[in-house]
């Protein structure tokens, strides 16, 4: 998995090939990114199933609830499917910004 470290969150990126087995790793490895804001960079996967994304959906619900942002980034996904517990931004700048909302939402008290 490569790391890149921004201002107020982490992109976590596959080395692999996988989509299915880096969510299983990510959902193992939690610890080691529990307290941050996460994107989670799967834009070379090209077109994913809504099946492969739901493999996020269990560490999303549990890395939000306590209180973090958790933003996929995947540019070929319909999401008019994808469940609302997901967010799913088509770029790396969008998941950024969506992380800024969500740190001024929570420092206003939502």
């Amino acid at each position: 998995m490569k790391v890149t470290e921004k201002e107020g969150y982490k992109i976590l990126e596959d080395e692999k090939d996988n989509v299915t087995a880096f969510a299983s790793f990510l959902q193992a490895h939690h610890k080691n990114f529990e307290n941050d804001n996460v994107v989670v960079d799967i834009l070379k996967y090209g077109e994913l199933s809504l099946q492969e994304l739901l493999n996020f959906l269990e560490l999303s619900n549990k890395h939000r609830k306590d209180k973090k942002s958790f933003v996929l980034v995947n540019d070929t996904i319909n999401i008019d499917q994808v469940p609302e517990e997901l967010i799913v931004v088509p770029t790396l700048e969008e998941a950024g910004d969506i992380i800024q909302m969500e740190e001024i939402e929570r420092d206003l008290g939502f």
